[in-house]
């Protein structure tokens, strides 16, 4: 199946334009609208607040502090450092938050390992809806090796779309699945740290373990 080469494609480091052309699709936007077709959460779900989900969740110690991870029947909705309850009702106000079942508790401490070993969660599944263009960038952020970082135009530029620096930075901000989609392996051009959501110390903290490592 195409989507199946497409995800094992974009899970090996390098372009990922070239990932979806090599899984047979002839455009990046017909992989990406392939691929969410077999996400969980509707996309009007998303947009409403996750109306119709339920989602189970807890929160997990890791080395860099509490980790909230949450998830459909589908996979990772919500992964974030320093949030509880109240933070995921906020983001999803019309699902059925549900406590941790042993399925979510066994997925909540491969995520914590996630912090000091980022090959412990290569196969956990997703449920994040976004645009196309977004599909594309997380994919891209996964596809970077641990011990890396890329500026936000070599990830505009490894999708197909290299004037898209702003947009594509705009994508790294909306990821809801902190560690899991690597966003803190992206840097400034000239090679400052950047924002994070979750504090510039975390950030620094996951690019020097990565190194080391």
């Amino acid at each position: 199946m195409r989507t199946e080469r497409l995800k094992a494609a974009l899970a090996q480091p390098g372009n990922v334009t070239t990932a979806i052309y090599e899984a047979g699709y002839s455009a990046p936007s017909r992989a990406y609208a392939d691929a969410e077709q077999h996400l969980g959460m509707t996309p009007s779900a998303w947009k409403d607040g996750g109306r119709g989900a339920a989602i189970r969740w807890r929160v997990v110690d890791s080395s860099l502090g509490p980790m909230l991870v949450a998830a459909t029947d589908k996979g990772l909705c919500r992964i974030s450092f320093g949030e509880g309850e109240a933070a995921l009702r906020t983001r999803f106000p019309h699902a059925a938050l549900l406590p941790a079942d042993a399925a979510l508790d066994a997925m909540a401490e491969r995520v914590a390992a996630l912090v000091d070993d980022p090959a412990a969660g290569a196969d956990l599944p997703v449920d994040m809806r976004g645009t196309a263009f977004q599909q594309a960038v997380w994919a891209a952020l996964r596809a970077i090796p641990p011990g890396e970082t890329r500026s936000y135009a070599e990830i505009a530029a490894a999708i197909g779309r290299p004037g898209a620096v702003r947009a594509a930075g705009t994508a790294c901000g909306g990821n809801n699945l902190a560690v899991l989609i690597p966003c803190h392996r992206v840097v400034r051009g000239d090679g400052g740290l950047g924002g994070y959501a979750w504090g510039a110390d975390r950030k620094q903290a996951l690019l020097a373990h990565e190194r080391r490592k």
